[in-house]
């Protein structure tokens, strides 16, 4: 979780996340329904705003609720949302639905990932395409990005892995730049400075295949699979746990990566 300073004060971190959402004052005092007058005190220091008035604001610039928990507490107030650890008997619920889900997306790759990337579950269409890789990346807990981006995980495998690695590491900054998070910052750091190899144009795969989304195209098996990647989150999540987790699904983009995977895994 980010260290907040006592010091630091809720008006200026707030400010800090209106000028990064690139929302002046006036819009976002039309969007709480508050004045800009009132918005600049409370960003300047010369208002307190109300618990109501925190989460109020924290809405409107969709701010994490890992992050709204730690501007209630900059602003003298009690965290609001539970940080509930996924093995707590209250989380069972979550952890048969999401079993359901990946189970009923097989035979096709689905898995589950928290804020760090770390996979929380995995259906048997991820474990057929992790075959083959090095056991030092299988060591729990897992990440997704270093298994997908390791010279001895699925990289070498990957045929277009330059398009490939630059989404994954555009989604990463995205994301640090939504809950600026130091471990995520360091597994950026880490992953991004592992070596690439050059296939060379013509080696790159994915001729055929859907040109709406950027596709994944992979080898498996002497057999050149394609998938389109999806990524699905929790709506209006009350746990911190809760609203850091991502589904990502792996949609066959031709009928002859669906046929493998069907046959793989009947």
């Amino acid at each position: 979780m980010r260290t907040v300073s006592p010091d630091t004060g809720v008006g200026p971190l707030l400010r800090g996340w209106r000028e990064q959402r690139r929302i002046s004052q006036l819009d976002l005092a039309l969007r709480a329904d508050s004045s800009a007058r009132h918005i600049s005190f409370i960003e300047t220091g010369r208002s307190r705003p109300s618990e109501e008035m925190v989460l109020r604001l924290a809405e409107q610039l969709d701010i994490p609720v890992r992050e709204r928990n730690a501007l209630l507490v900059v602003a003298g107030y009690a965290p609001r949302y539970a940080q509930t650890p996924l093995d707590d008997p209250a989380m069972a619920s979550v952890h048969e639905g999401l079993d359901r889900l990946l189970a009923g997306y097989e035979p096709y790759p689905a898995l589950v990932v928290d804020g760090r990337y770390d996979v929380v579950a995995a259906n048997r269409g991820i474990a057929l395409l992790m075959e083959g890789i090095s056991e030092e990346l299988l060591t729990p807990p897992l990440n997704a990005m270093r298994i997908t981006l390791h010279p001895a995980g699925l990289a070498p495998r990957i045929l277009n892995l330059p398009e490939w690695r630059a989404d994954l590491l555009a989604q990463m900054e995205r994301q640090i730049a939504l809950v600026r998070s130091p471990e995520l910052r360091a597994l950026y750091e880490e992953v991004a400075g592992y070596p690439v190899a050059d296939r060379g144009a013509g080696d790159r795969g994915g001729e055929g295949t859907p040109s709406f989304a950027l596709p994944l195209v992979i080898e498996h098996g002497g057999r050149v699979l394609s998938f389109i990647a999806s990524i699905a989150t929790f709506n209006t999540p009350m746990d911190v746990t809760v609203a850091e987790l991502a589904i990502e699904t792996f949609l066959p983009a031709d009928r002859e990566t669906a046929a493998y995977l069907r046959d793989r895994l009947p």
